[in-house]
């Protein structure tokens, strides 16, 4: 090992400026990785590249636990795509539909429906946002409050769940960091026991029924909604993708491949002693990877039964979707391996004995959100973010005996929320057209309800820092109540006030 340093951080600085200049996290985590092997090789341009290759990049893909994480991650990839090619999700948020007559109705629908499309936070968006646009406009209910519900329920919904890809990809990050600081804890117990501590993802998910339930809008939403009564649009865009369709999918195409996937799962480990008995990862990630793949096949099968796609067209649309994930592996595989070079290098220990000096445990949290937050924001990558932050986050928690799962809750929470304000994340651009509603209106009338949910999670995560303990979630849901019906009655007493004025101008 090198001589612990503050040079041992340059290879994260490079990472963060490089993420930060480019806007693209692999190139960051690249940029990261080479400076790494330069400072531990020494500077030889034509043999720094075969040496991060042969002696860093190799090492984690021959790792048993990563190469899991790995194949698990292209069986989910080739799931996803057959979900959203097979056309069920539309047929299956169509029927949803039939009883929407009034605006709560339509908002909580689309809302309902957005969390049962759980299995792809992409895919949300695509696949509710066009169902639910015609019902939108002719309720006069605003674009940009469609966009919103949409991105409420991708990411945020999706964060939770440790069976998809969002998941796994976490889970891989904190087994990589736990086994370089030697801890006996399960990437799954700590994901679990982290979800309590995920403020932001609960906070956006259960503000959309709030506001829809009382008409608490506030803000530029507020001003849209009351445009879009008028029959005034002011969010409407041209740019706006169809989902695919066919008029023999069925709505049984989602829930099938969805039992199946349970039926598999349960069966391979229950005797196993499942749920009462602690499961090996490596056991938990086969019966994964098998339940993913036979209800792939289950939706194959199903596809070429109602004839919407034949068995050679279901089979190469689960291929592509396969491919799709590589992007995904790399980020993870660069994370890996800047981990494991941060080790050599003592990053960790430099961090846990600068944390030790005095910054008090109980801010960890907090500080962990907003950092999380900030490069979210300016990368428009949440993924990337917990790439970035992981390895920092984990070592200071266990160094100065910060709550580790809510530091883990934080970093998780931080990049959900600079996603969900940042007009460059995916989930923004995709949410703004599944809705067919202008990507800058969407943001601007997001922006109000972010940064509320945000400032409730940071001072969550104040208290959460000190008291770690489930039930600051209650209290911070218990204030989004209360923070949401005084600003609508802000705004709708300014409204009031503002009317007799101009009527006796007028």
């Amino acid at each position: 090992m090198q001589e612990i340093d503050i040079t041992s951080l340059l290879p994260i600085v490079v990472t963060l400026a490089l993420s930060l200049t480019t806007r693209n996290v692999v190139i960051g985590l690249f940029g990261g990785v080479l400076t790494g092997v330069v400072m531990i090789n020494g500077f030889n341009p034509l043999q720094n590249v075969g040496l991060m290759v042969k002696d860093y990049i190799a090492p984690q893909l021959t790792d048993s636990y990563n190469a899991g994480v790995l194949v698990l991650l292209v069986f989910i990839g080739g799931f996803v795509a057959l979900m959203e090619q097979s056309g069920g999700g539309f047929a299956f948020a169509s029927k949803v539909t039939g009883w929407v007559s009034t605006k709560f109705k339509a908002q909580t629908s689309s809302w309902f429906g957005g969390i049962i499309i759980f299995f792809s936070d992409l895919g949300t968006p695509l696949i509710v946002g066009p169902v639910f646009r015609p019902i939108f406009d002719k309720l006069k209910i605003s674009r940009q409050k469609l966009a919103f519900i949409l991105d409420s329920t991708s990411s945020p919904v999706a964060i939770l769940i440790p069976f998809i890809g969002w998941g796994v990809y976490i889970m891989g990050l904190l087994h990589k960091e736990f086994s370089v600081l030697n801890v006996d804890i399960s990437d799954w117990q700590a994901f679990i026991s982290a979800v309590p501590y995920q403020f932001y993802a609960f906070l956006a998910i259960f503000i959309v029924p709030l506001v829809a339930f009382k008409k608490l809008d506030f803000g530029p939403m507020a001003a849209a909604e009351e445009n879009a009564q008028k029959g005034i649009s002011t969010g409407s865009s041209k740019e706006s993708l169809q989902p695919f369709t066919h008029d023999k999918a069925k709505a049984s195409f989602v829930w099938a491949p969805l039992l199946m996937m349970a039926i598999v799962l349960f069966s391979m480990l229950l005797p196993l002693g499942f749920p009462f008995e602690k499961i090996s990862g490596a056991d938990f990630r086969a019966a994964l990877s098998s339940a993913y793949f036979f209800a792939a096949v289950t939706l194959i099968c199903l596809m070429a039964l109602y004839k919407v796609r034949n068995l050679s067209n279901g089979i190469s649309v689960y291929l592509k979707g396969m491919g799709n994930m590589m992007q995904v592996a790399i980020i993870l595989i660069l994370a890996w391996t800047l981990s494991s070079i941060g080790k050599e290098l003592g990053t960790a220990a430099y961090i846990a004995e600068q944390a030790q000096s005095g910054f008090p445990y109980w801010l960890v949290p907090a500080v962990s959100f907003l950092l999380a937050g900030i490069i979210s924001f300016a990368t428009g990558s949440s993924w990337g973010t917990f790439a970035i932050m992981m390895p920092l986050v984990i070592p200071t928690a266990f160094a100065i005996d910060a709550p580790l799962y809510v530091c883990i809750g934080a970093v998780l929470s931080g990049g959900l929320f600079g996603d969900h304000c940042s007009p460059i994340s995916e989930t923004t651009i995709l949410s703004s057209t599944g809705s067919g509603c202008d990507q800058f209106e969407h943001f601007r009338t997001q922006l109000p309800y972010a940064l509320l949910n945000g400032g409730i999670a940071l001072t969550s995560f104040i208290i959460a820092g000190v008291f770690a303990s489930p039930l600051v979630l209650a209290a911070a849901l218990t204030a989004q109540v209360c923070l949401v019906y005084m600003l609508s009655k802000l705004h709708h007493k300014r409204k009031s006030t503002k009317a007799p004025a101009n009527t006796a101008a007028a």
